[in-house]
């Protein structure tokens, strides 16, 4: 239980705007809900805001920074993320006799049937006493209603700089499906990026298209490699 004064404010389309208690919040209520904030571009903005085209939702998710952007990108990436809803919710309540009002960054919703608040923070702001205690009070309230919750800060640079990378290759409508299964069915056993792709080649029609078909196995996570090392023509490939 986290008491009667922790709400959650929803935001619908036309500006209409639901009140719950979290304790009576469920994943079902954010079917039909919009980000809390409109994501605004101007000049001399201080944040760098966008819209990027999610995989997971085939739809545009906002972001209000670039840091923002990075861990969208990995939130794409990840399999075990099936839905993602930027700006999700206002979560207003007391703590020690304080009224606190918060927006997290990101609701995702997993395979498994968990769902996480996630907030995303420079780690540099992470030790100001204002934002500890407002991540902290987040963190009470949100893991007391069951779900996870996590701060998240800046991301490997090798990983995002790979993940960034494949995101270019995402779009399933780019793909033939019956390339995708010869694809998988062709590289079966452990081998680098680059015999990969010469041994797509005759299914995708030349080597670029072969490169972008293998490229595409990867951000789908039917492909393996280390992502912590920069991809490479001798990167070992495996299959999932």
């Amino acid at each position: 239980m986290t008491g009667p004064a922790s709400m959650v404010r929803i935001r619908r389309p036309e500006d209409l705007v639901d009140a719950v208690s979290l304790e009576d919040v469920r994943l079902r209520m954010f079917d039909t809900a919009v980000p809390w904030r409109v994501f605004r571009w101007y000049r001399k903005q201080q944040h760098f805001s966008g819209s990027y085209w999610s995989a997971t939702m085939e739809a545009p998710v906002g972001y209000e920074s670039r840091l923002e952007y990075a861990n969208l990108l990995l939130a794409d990436f990840d399999p075990r993320v099936e839905w993602i809803l930027s700006q999700p919710f206002l979560l207003e309540g007391t703590d020690r006799g304080a009224t606190r009002k918060h927006i997290p960054d990101y609701l995702l919703a997993h395979t498994d049937g968990s769902v996480c608040v996630v907030d995303v923070k420079p780690t540099d702001r992470l030790t100001l006493p204002k934002v500890r205690e407002s991540l902290a009070w987040s963190r009470r309230v949100v893991e007391a209603h069951g779900w996870e919750y996590r701060v998240q800060s800046e991301p490997d640079p090798v990983l995002l700089a790979n993940v960034q990378f494949l995101a270019g290759y995402r779009r399933p409508f780019q793909f033939v499906d019956t390339e995708i299964a010869a694809a998988v069915d062709e590289v079966r056993t452990p081998m680098t990026f680059g015999e990969a792709v010469r041994a797509a080649s005759p299914i995708a029609g030349d080597p670029r298209a072969a490169r972008s078909l293998v490229l595409h196995l990867l951000w789908r996570r039917q492909l393996r490699t280390d992502l912590t090392h920069l991809l490479h023509t001798t990167s070992l490939l495996e299959p999932t």
